[in-house]
């Protein structure tokens, strides 16, 4: 840790105003419009990827009431550390929250690396759009042919010709590029294979109705479909106009990591919301039902699996926030092995909680009557999403080596 600074992890006044603004549109509009959403999605036809209205409703709720684009820092002037706080609460409700406030992944990464790396034209076209919640966006990293927990295999191949990029390979795991919104592909491939290899890719910013760019399906999570897809895509010689370079050749590496920092905070303190959420339905559901002579919740194990839940959030969230607090302090570089572990450590915390509160439930636990085994596959993702658990600890495990050598 750096330096002897003390550290503040509690809401700020200004957060604590916004908690109480977000929890109430919570309670009044967010959760009553988690069966509509759901209802609305079954009227759409099986794995439709159409927005259902409901959540055009609760954008244009959430924006009148103060709660839109908090994630970025230099519009909303929060910390990481005040987002946090609001990230979790959002997690509470992780199919609808986030995107009624226009904080959800992938955008919100997109819409870092074109504020941090974009021209002014780049900007125009795409950033103001994704910040006005008009158009959706999808991040194209992994590959399907490569192991890419080992992100220096990516082999998209992006080759100049005059004032244009021919982009030739095969992703999938595009989170966002079924939903009919979705205008815009961050891709990611290799400029110069001969490069060291931390220099050998960039990032290029294809508009999803580019000839050659061709979704051809979105891959379920353990059967269940998102609405916004996570696809997989064939680029058959795609070409844009060079301009549509995001930074400099040879920094996509560098990118995707500035990229991950702060959402490495945004997903674990939702990962936490939904322990909370789950946490929340599972004492409920003890103290409602009878066995044995009286309701669940005497019973020494499910007391035993409560307390356990609540100290492993307790233990994760400080884990997170101090992460959050490294990040504004010293940045995301300061702060990478706080990273890497919160990225294993919260959703960690979140599956155990899940799977306890699916046991206290029953059938229901397993059923889409209760939201928690949606949630659970969303958290069992977790472990393999932006670059899978082990890579992670691999990180932390080095780090503690080094300070030995």
């Amino acid at each position: 840790m750096s330096g002897n600074a003390s550290m503040d992890l509690g809401p700020s006044p200004r957060c604590r105003e916004l908690l109480a603004v977000l929890e109430e549109f919570m309670r009044e509009r967010v959760y009553p419009a988690e069966r509509v959403y759901a209802e609305q999605l079954a009227q759409a036809g099986p794995n439709s990827h159409t927005l259902p209205p409901i959540v055009e409703e609760l954008k244009a709720e959430a924006r009148s009431r103060g709660l839109w684009n908090l994630f970025l820092p230099d519009i909303s002037g929060l910390s990481n550390v005040e987002y946090a706080y609001l990230a979790e609460v959002t997690g509470r409700s992780p199919y609808i929250a986030p995107e009624a406030l226009n904080c959800s992944a992938p955008d919100t990464g997109n819409m870092e690396l074109l504020h941090l790396f974009g021209t002014p034209e780049q900007k125009a076209r795409w950033l103001e759009p994704l910040l006005d919640g008009r158009i959706r966006s999808g991040f194209a990293m992994t590959e399907p042919e490569v192991a890419s927990s080992d992100a220096r295999n990516i082999s998209t191949s992006i080759v100049r010709d005059g004032d244009e990029y021919v982009i030739n390979g095969h992703k999938w795991w595009t989170t966002g590029a079924a939903d009919p919104r979705c205008e815009l592909l961050v891709v990611m491939g290799k400029t110069d294979p001969t490069a060291e290899p931390h220099r050998q890719h960039s990032m290029v910013l294809v508009p999803t109705n580019t000839p050659g760019v061709e979704i051809v399906r979105s891959l379920p999570i353990f059967g269940y479909h998102d609405q916004h897809g996570h696809c997989e895509i064939r680029f058959t010689n795609v070409r844009v106009p060079v301009t549509n370079l995001l930074g400099r050749e040879g920094e996509g590496f560098a990118m995707a990591q500035a990229r991950l920092g702060p959402g490495r905070v945004h997903h674990a303190m939702r990962a936490l919301g939904m322990a909370e959420r789950a946490l929340e339905l599972m004492v409920r559901r003890a103290m409602s039902r009878e066995a044995f002579g009286g309701p669940l919740s005497d019973q020494g194990v499910i007391r035993t699996w409560i307390a356990e839940s609540r100290m492993a959030i307790e233990q994760a969230r400080l884990l997170v926030l101090k992460t959050a607090w490294l990040i504004d302090r010293v940045g995301a570089k300061g702060a990478a092995t706080e990273i890497a572990a919160i990225k294993v450590v919260a959703p960690r915390v979140a599956r155990y909680v899940l799977d306890r509160a699916i046991q206290v439930h029953g059938g229901a636990g397993v059923s889409d009557d209760v939201p928690l085994a949606r949630m659970w596959a969303s958290a069992r993702i977790l472990a393999i999403a932006d670059g899978p658990d082990e890579v992670h600890i691999r990180t932390v495990a080095r780090q503690e080596l080094r300070r030995y050598r």
